[in-house]
C-alpha cells in the first residue's frame, strides 16, 4: 500500500472513529505534533507514541464536529500533505472554529509507519475558542 494510500484509510477510518486501525498505521514512537509550541489547547498538545496519539483522538472529544473533508492529498517522498476543511464547536464554550485549508503533514518512515504527524492550523483562533 502506499503511503497516499495508507494517509486515505486513516481517514476512512476517522470518518467512522476507528481509532485502533489508525493506531496501526503509525509507528509505535510516532511525534504527533511534533514541532509544536505550548499550549493548552488540548488537541494541538505534543504527544509521542500510540499512547499519545490515542490521547490526541480523546482529546476531540471537548469538541463537536459539524464538517470534515480532506480536499487535496500531496505527495513527495515520504511526506503526504492533506488540505482540509473542518468546522467544530468547542462544547465547553460554544465557540465555533472553521479552518479552509488546514495542513496535516503526514511523515512516513521505510516500513510504511506514520512517523511524525502535525497539524498546521490557526493556533491563536483555536486557543480563543478552547479558552472562551
Amino acid at each position: 500500500m502506499s503511503n497516499i494510500q495508507i494517509a486515505q484509510e486513516i481517514y476512512q477510518a476517522f470518518g467512522r472513529g476507528e481509532v485502533p486501525t489508525i493506531l496501526s498505521h503509525l509507528s509505535e514512537t510516532v511525534d504527533w505534533e511534533y514541532d509544536a509550541g505550548e499550549t493548552d489547547t488540548p488537541w494541538l498538545k505534543h504527544r509521542t507514541g500510540h499512547e499519545g496519539a490515542a490521547a490526541f483522538f480523546a482529546s476531540l472529544a471537548e469538541m463537536e464536529i459539524h464538517s470534515f473533508a480532506v480536499k487535496t492529498l500531496l505527495e513527495t517522498g515520504n511526506v503526504i500533505v492533506a488540505l482540509v476543511d473542518i468546522e467544530f464547536t468547542v462544547r465547553a464554550t460554544g465557540r465555533r472554529v472553521a479552518e479552509d485549508d488546514e495542513a496535516h503533514i503526514w511523515h512516513f518512515d521505510a516500513k510504511g509507519k506514520v512517523a511524525r504527524f502535525r497539524h498546521r492550523v490557526h493556533t491563536q483562533r483555536h486557543a480563543l475558542a478552547w479558552n472562551g
